[in-house]
C-alpha cells in the first residue's frame, strides 16, 4: 500500500489551541475557587444584587467544568479495540458492537460505521461508530473503560475457558465550529488507499485519513467518506473529542485525588464490567456493583439500561 505522509503547518480554520483550552480551564477553576473564598466572607450579603450574580457566576462555571457538560446532549463517537487474545478477542469487539447496536436502536437513535478493521471471523481488531441522537454522549459516556469476557473459547478446540479483553472508548462528537481547536504543525496526517462506500474506482484512490496528534500521540483513521477532505474533516473532529475527554479524565482524577492513566492497558486488573458465560452466567459492573444474571439479554438484546443508570453517579 502506498501511503503518503507529510506534516501540515499553519491553521488558519484554527480558533484555539489545546494549550490555549486547557489554559482556559485552569482559569475557571481558579475563578470558581476565588468565588467560594468570597462567599465565606461575613459581609457577603450585605449587596444582596452582587451575592446573586457571583453565584449565578458559579454555577455557570461549574456546568462548563461538569463531566461532558454541553455535550452531554448531542451525539458520541465510540470505538472498540480488541486487546490482546486474537479471534477470541476481536470476536468479543464484535459482540460489544451488537450489544451496542441493539441498545442505540431502542433508543431510536442513529448509527453509523466510520472506520473498521474486521479479521477473517466476522470479528472487530478495531471498529469506529457515531452515534446520533439527542443525549447519546451523556447517557453512554461513562460506557468508557476495559471490558472482560470470561467463557468457553469458540476457537480452541479443546473447549478451554479463555479470558479476553476490549476496550470501549466513548467522547463527544465535534465539529471544527466548537472551542477545541488544534494547530496543524501539532499534527501528522497520512493518506492511504479508502475502504469505504463508493465502488472499486473510489477505493482505489487514497481517500482514507488517519491523523496523529504528535504531543499526545492520539490518533484517528476515518475511510466512510468518499473524499479525503471529508474524511480529514471527521477525522479532525474525532481528535477533538479525544482531547476533550482527556482532559475532562485528568479534571476528575484531580477531583478525586486519583490518577486516571492516559494510556490504560486493555487487560487483567483495569475492567470497569465483566461478562461471565462459564462457569456461571453474569454481567457485573465493578464500578457501581450493578450485576445480573441475564447475560444473553445483556449481551444479545443490548439491556444494559440498569448498568448506565447507575453510572450516572460515577
Amino acid at each position: 500500500m502506498n501511503t503518503i505522509r507529510h506534516f501540515t503547518h499553519g491553521g488558519c480554520f484554527i480558533v484555539l489551541s489545546f494549550l490555549l483550552y486547557s489554559k482556559v480551564m485552569d482559569e475557571k477553576n481558579a475563578r470558581i475557587e476565588e468565588i467560594e473564598k468570597l462567599m465565606l466572607a461575613s459581609d457577603f450579603w450585605n449587596d444582596k444584587t452582587k451575592a446573586q450574580a457571583l453565584i449565578k457566576e458559579l454555577g455557570e462555571l461549574k456546568e462548563s467544568l461538569s463531566g461532558g457538560g454541553k455535550y452531554d446532549k448531542g451525539p458520541a463517537i465510540i470505538t472498540i479495540f480488541s486487546g490482546a487474545g486474537g479471534d477470541d478477542s476481536e470476536d468479543f469487539s464484535a459482540m460489544l458492537f451488537r450489544m451496542y447496536e441493539k441498545y442505540i436502536a431502542k433508543e431510536g437513535w442513529g448509527l453509523s460505521i466510520l472506520h473498521k478493521n474486521e479479521n477473517d471471523h466476522d470479528g472487530f481488531r478495531n471498529l469506529t461508530f457515531e452515534v446520533s441522537g439527542k443525549g447519546a454522549y451523556g447517557r453512554l459516556k461513562n460506557e468508557s473503560g476495559v471490558h472482560r469476557l470470561v467463557r468457553i473459547s469458540p476457537f480452541n478446540a479443546k473447549k478451554l475457558r479463555h479470558t479476553s479483553f476490549s476496550m470501549v472508548e466513548v467522547i463527544p462528537k465535534f465539529n471544527k465550529t466548537e472551542d477545541i481547536a488544534i494547530p496543524e504543525d501539532e499534527l501528522s496526517i497520512e493518506f492511504q488507499k479508502g475502504s469505504g462506500p463508493g465502488g472499486q474506482n473510489v477505493n482505489k484512490r487514497e481517500t482514507a485519513v488517519r491523523i496523529v496528534h504528535l504531543p499526545t500521540k492520539l490518533s484517528v483513521h476515518i475511510d466512510s467518506e468518499r473524499s479525503q477532505q471529508q474524511n480529514k474533516e471527521k477525522a479532525l473532529d474525532i481528535l477533538r473529542g479525544k482531547l476533550y475527554k482527556m482532559k475532562e479524565d485528568e479534571r476528575k482524577s484531580k477531583e478525586s485525588g486519583m490518577y486516571i492513566s492516559k494510556t490504560t492497558e486493555i487487560e487483567w486488573g483495569n475492567q470497569i464490567r465483566s461478562y461471565v458465560l462459564h462457569p456461571y452466567k453474569m454481567v457485573k459492573d465493578h464500578r457501581t456493583g450493578v450485576e445480573t444474571s441475564k447475560v444473553d439479554a445483556v449481551l444479545e438484546d443490548g439491556e444494559i439500561d440498569e448498568f448506565i443508570e447507575a453510572e450516572k453517579d460515577i
